[in-house]
């Protein structure tokens, strides 16, 4: 595959936070735009890389959130509406963080990625915390608007406005990069 200096980040989209036992309700809205948007990628050669908890019993996250996407279990899968394909990466974390002992930063920067769409679950929590790590590492950010969530839209709305205003995130819908995306092959064609 072609070096691409983007990738797509699809965080903690799995059974457990989807319909299992630290459900989501919310996440159900997102799912569609995911479809379309990792469609897209795809066909543009953007690689597509999954980062889903698969804890331990000793994770010491399992103090506040209770057991949940455990190693091995199907609690711990990527839902079936969005499940990786060959050309995609997978990782699996035992914290909110992404980065936090991965590999992930290793594929990216062999990739030479300096773009990273964030996209998943939950805005102000594992996606916060992704974008941290990302930010720190000279990564740059689109996060899509309807492409993440969380718990209520409190905790969305106010997840979004400190991954802009400490990150320098942009805030995008899907749509917005999709077209943006079919701009740039447009623009090649012309030329």
């Amino acid at each position: 595959m072609a070096r691409k200096p983007e990738a797509v980040l699809v965080i903690d989209m799995l059974n457990d936070f989807v319909t299992g036992k630290l459900r989501c309700e919310r996440a159900d809205r997102i799912i569609p735009n995911l479809m379309k948007f990792l469609a897209e990628a795809r066909k543009k050669g953007v690689p597509v890389i999954y980062a889903g908890d698969a804890h331990l019993r000793e994770d010491f996250e399992l103090r506040v959130w209770g057991e949940h996407a455990m190693k091995g279990s199907a609690g711990a899968e990527v839902i079936p509406e969005l499940r990786p394909g060959p050309p995609d990466y997978q990782f699996e974390k035992r914290t909110y963080s992404a980065f936090f002992e991965t590999g992930l930063d290793q594929l990216l920067r062999s990739l030479a990625v300096t773009k990273l769409y964030v996209t998943g679950l939950h805005t102000n929590i594992c996606d916060r915390h992704t974008s941290a790590d990302a930010f720190f590492r000279g990564y740059n950010l689109v996060i899509l608007q309807d492409g993440v969530e969380a718990f209520d839209e409190k905790a969305h709305n106010e997840g979004l406005e400190y991954l802009k205003t400490n990150y320098g995130a942009e805030i995008k819908t899907t749509e917005e990069v999709i077209k943006a995306w079919q701009a740039q092959v447009t623009e090649v064609l012309r030329n």
